[in-house]
């Protein structure tokens, strides 16, 4: 994998995650009491606050290897918060309405659950790639893989021979 790969998959997911919160909490409703005026709602904003801070920050800070370790972690905290939360929603939901077990599955959030756990694993397998080298910061730089093994033979350092001729 690639970094024109994996950061458009990460944009991707993360934005497909707002729009699928915003299309269930949206955030600007109509007014009962005006209709035709849209009011901020902030309780259905909390719930689409992860995943904007996900599509913008997460990815934002993934795009450089000097701050894709605070992507990483961000995009960690996300997930973790974002399943509780949906856990505790869907939980919720399925007590209060009595829903049989065969339609737990469908009707609860574990769809949603599962792409924001795709979202975290698109960012490890950037963050992976950074670590491991593979891939370069500048377009003119070799992975660090190949400058590493490029230094030492270039010393005629073999790794043991020392001494022995």
């Amino acid at each position: 994998m690639n970094k024109s790969t994996l950061i458009p998959a990460l944009f991707l997911s993360a934005l497909a995650s707002l729009m699928l919160h915003y299309r269930i909490h949206p955030f600007m409703v109509v007014d009962p009491l005006h209709p035709g005026v849209s009011v901020f709602d902030g309780t259905h904003f909390l719930a689409s606050f992860f995943s904007l801070t996900d599509l913008l920050v997460v990815t934002t800070l993934f795009m450089s290897r000097r701050t894709a370790a605070y992507g990483y972690l961000l995009n960690g905290l996300i997930v973790i918060y974002g399943t509780i939360f949906m856990a505790h929603f869907s939980i919720a939901e399925i007590m209060a309405k009595g829903i049989p077990f065969p339609a737990m599955i469908l009707k609860s959030t574990l769809p949603d659950i599962g792409l924001a756990w795709c979202d975290f694993l698109i960012g490890k397998a950037l963050y992976d790639a950074y670590i491991n080298g593979e891939i370069a910061e500048g377009a003119n730089r070799p992975p660090a893989r190949e400058s590493a093994g490029v230094a030492s033979s270039a010393n005629g350092d073999l790794g043991g021979s020392q001494g022995v001729r």
